[in-house]
């Protein structure tokens, strides 16, 4: 029988904790076990892809491996009766990318379980020019929106021109809320003011006296991408009975501060995990994406590139200097 040979980003480990990236042919029948076949259409670069492509075994334990937490294309094959051959599907999230080789090939296997259909009015690209980003901003902003109103003051965001705090820029900014942009780029305004900002502030000017217990209550609501001081920095500053989100580390995963602004001013602190968000919120978020929270400045967030360019925007995220998101052509 004939090899059915697809193209994939390879991350192997040629010598203890030495990685390479390269573009490889594939073997389909290699793929792990599981109930669907997509062709990958696109994907899009996280920053957890960019740690599973430097070899973070708290990422991915095994190598050789095929990192890309995020898949949108159609179905090739399937083992179940609900998915049929040519839908067009989303899958993100769960072990896709980590251990269980990712959207950084043409084709992936997965459980039927990890995958959603793309509701009708998003499109495959949009899909991924949203990706795991997008899909955590939307599940902070639900959580902002039903704890805040526009009425109720500014939500700042930190790590703004990333890819979860440019699409919640976006988002809220579009829902009425009044946006005030949080970034360490020293080019970000333009960019972030074309998103819906109404101010944008320095990482550093944000974080001044992060030291003390509490600071000025300026934010009604806060979603931060950070994490560290930053993070730290928001919830001393959010208005009582404010909400503050959180969904990264990249400063840090360690937060010191003290209780004064959860048992003074009632500021709720609430974590955001979308990678086994269940199911039924997860097809909510995505159905909204392509109905009432469509993003109207989409175009405006995402560069296209080919499978081939990745290992260059993998060194470009992890230097933080890239800005809102990455989406992969696999077909280019």
């Amino acid at each position: 029988m004939k090899k059915r040979i697809y193209k994939a980003l390879v991350v192997e480990e040629v010598a203890t904790n030495v990685f390479t990236k390269q573009i490889r042919d594939c073997e389909l029948d290699a793929l792990p076990a599981g109930d669907v076949i997509v062709r990958v259409k696109y994907s899009s670069l996280n920053y957890k892809d960019a740690l599973s492509a430097t070899g973070n075994r708290g990422v991915t334990r095994k190598y050789p491996h095929t990192p890309g937490i995020d898949a949108a294309g159609i179905v090739a094959e399937s083992a179940v009766h609900d998915l049929k051959e040519g839908e067009q599907v989303i899958v993100s999230g769960y072990d896709l990318g980590m251990n269980t080789a990712g959207g950084f090939g043409q084709y992936i296997r997965v459980p039927a379980s990890w995958v959603v259909r793309v509701p009708l009015g998003l499109s495959i690209k949009e899909s991924m020019i949203l990706g795991t980003a997008g899909f955590t901003a939307a599940l902070s902003v639900d959580r902002i929106i039903g704890a805040v109103t526009p009425g109720d003051g500014e939500i700042v965001v930190t790590g703004a021109t990333g890819g979860v705090g440019s699409i919640a820029v976006a988002l809220l900014s579009q829902l009425g809320y009044a946006v005030v942009a949080v970034s360490g780029k020293e080019d970000a305004e333009e960019f972030l003011r074309k998103l819906g900002a109404r101010e944008v502030i320095s990482r550093q000017f944000f974080s001044t006296g992060s030291d003390r217990p509490l600071l000025t209550a300026r934010w009604a609501g806060a979603v931060d991408t950070v994490g560290g001081d930053i993070l730290a920095a928001a919830i001393k500053s959010t208005k009582p009975l404010g909400l503050v989100t959180c969904c990264g580390q990249v400063a840090s995963p360690e937060l010191s501060l003290t209780v004064f602004p959860f048992i003074l001013r009632g500021v709720t602190l609430a974590g955001i995990d979308s990678q086994n968000c269940p199911m039924a919120l997860r097809m909510r978020i995505w159905n909204r994406f392509a109905a009432e929270w469509k993003i109207e400045a989409i175009d405006d967030i995402y560069r296209e590139v080919a499978l081939t360019a990745l290992p260059d925007e993998i060194d470009k995220i992890l230097k933080g200097r890239q800005k809102g998101r990455v989406v992969i052509n696999l077909d280019r």
